[in-house]
C-alpha cells in the first residue's frame, strides 16, 4: 500500500500550493510517471497471468503425484511443492544451474524440440542412496554419477515422466520421452540463449534432504498450445475428467454386483387345507400349460419372458422377450441360459 498522508503533511502541502512554491503540473507528471510500468524488451512477456496461472495449477497437482510415487518409490518420506514460475531468457536459466548437476533431455512429442528436467545433485544422490539399500543421505560431495548411478536415475525420470504426462492430460494431449542425460548445463542447447523458456522450479524435500527440481520449456516448444493454456481451461478439463473417472469406477463396480436370477414355471392357488393334506408323490396341477411362456425375476422384478428347455443335460431357459424398461447389452433374445 501507499504510504498515508498525515495531517501536517497535507497542511504543508496546501500550504506550499497557495504560496506556489509547489508546482502543480510537477506533481501531475509524477502521478502519471507511477502508472508506468517499465518493459524490458530483452525479456518480452509472452505469457499471461491467467497462462502462467494454468501452468502453474498444472504442476501444482503434478507435485501432488510426485510426492505419492516417489514416496513409495524408493520407501522414505518425500515433499513435493512448486516454489515459482517464471519465464526468463535460456542464458540465464543455464548460469542458474549448478555444475556437475543431473540434466535430462526429454522430447515432447508431438512437438519438435527438447525440453529439460533438471535435478539438484543432492537431490540425485539421496535418491540413489536409498534405492541401493542406503538410509538416503547425501555426503556433501558434488561429482558427476557412474553409468550404474545413470541407470537408476533414469528410472526414476521415466516415472516421473509419466505423472507429468498424466497432469498436463488435463489440457493437452502431450507424451514425454527420455533422450538422454548430461550433467554440464553449458553442453546442453534446446534453443538460442536468447530465447524465451519457461521454467517451473519445484521445492523436493526426500527425508532429511532438500533441493530443486527444475522443469524447463522453450517457447517456442508450447507456443502452440498456448490458447489451451488458460486457468478456465483447466478446470473445466479437470471436471470433466474426474466426472469421467467416477463414472468408469460406478460401471465397474455396478458389473460385480450380483443379483439373484430366478424362473417361474407357473403358479396356483391351494387353500391351506389343501397345503396341510400334501403328501410326498402329490401332484401340484399349475395353471399355466408347457407351452407357455415362463417368467424370469431378476431381483423382486420380472424383466424377461422365456421358453423352459435343457442344454447338455442342465435345465435351462430361452429367453424370448426383453420387457419394457430394461435393457441388456450382453442377452440378446434366442440366448439360452442355465437354470
Amino acid at each position: 500500500m501507499p504510504d498515508m498522508l498525515s495531517q501536517e503533511d497535507i497542511d504543508n502541502l496546501l500550504k506550499g500550493i497557495s504560496s506556489g512554491s509547489v508546482d502543480v503540473n510537477t506533481l501531475d507528471s509524477a502521478s502519471e510517471y507511477e502508472k508506468l510500468k517499465i518493459y524490458d524488451f530483452k525479456r518480452p512477456d509472452k505469457f499471461s497471468k491467467d497462462q502462467l496461472r494454468a501452468i502453474q495449477m498444472i504442476h501444482e497437482s503434478f507435485a501432488r503425484q510426485v510426492t505419492t510415487v516417489l514416496s513409495t518409490l524408493i520407501r522414505s518420506m518425500v515433499s513435493a511443492e512448486v516454489a515459482s514460475v517464471e519465464h526468463l531468457a535460456y542464458e540465464e536459466f543455464v548460469n542458474y544451474m549448478v555444475q556437475p548437476t543431473v540434466i535430462g533431455m526429454i522430447e515432447m512429442h508431438p512437438f519438435s524440440g527438447s525440453m529439460l528436467l533438471e535435478l539438484n545433485p543432492n537431490l540425485a544422490f539421496a535418491i540413489i542412496d536409498r534405492l541401493l539399500g542406503g538410509r538416503g543421505t547425501f555426503t556433501g560431495v558434488i561429482r558427476e554419477l557412474t553409468d550404474i548411478e545413470k541407470t537408476v536415475i533414469e528410472r526414476v525420470i521415466m516415472r516421473i515422466l509419466e505423472l507429468l504426462e498424466d497432469s498436463w492430460s488435463t489440457v493437452v494431449d502431450v507424451r514425454f520421452r527420455f533422450e538422454s542425460m548430461e550433467s554440464n548445463p553449458f553442453f546442453v542447447q534446446i534453443c538460442s540463449p536468447n530465447d524465451m523458456v519457461l521454467v517451473v522450479i519445484m521445492h523436493l524435500r526426500i527425508a532429511d534432504v532438500e533441493g530443486m527440481f527444475s522443469l524447463c520449456f522453450p517457447y517456442f516448444l508450447i507456443e502452440p498450445i498456448m490458447d489451451k493454456l488458460s486457468s478456465q481451461q483447466w478446470f473445466a478439463s479437470t471436471s470433466h475428467k474426474q466426472d469421467e473417472e467416477v463414472q468408469g469406477f460406478l460401471n465397474a463396480s455396478m458389473r460385480q454386483v450380483k443379483m439373484p436370477l430366478a424362473m417361474e414355471l407357473g403358479h396356483t392357488v391351494l387353500s391351506l387345507s389343501e397345503v396341510n393334506d400334501l403328501e410326498p408323490g402329490d401332484v401340484i396341477r399349475l395353471d399355466e400349460k408347457t407351452t407357455d411362456e415362463i417368467d424370469v425375476r431378476v431381483g423382486n422384478q420380472v424383466r424377461f419372458k422365456a421358453r423352459p428347455g435343457t442344454v447338455n443335460g442342465h435345465m435351462a431357459v430361452e429367453l424370448t422377450q426383453i420387457l419394457s424398461g430394461f435393457e441388456s447389452e450382453n442377452k440378446k433374445d434366442g440366448e439360452l441360459k442355465h437354470a
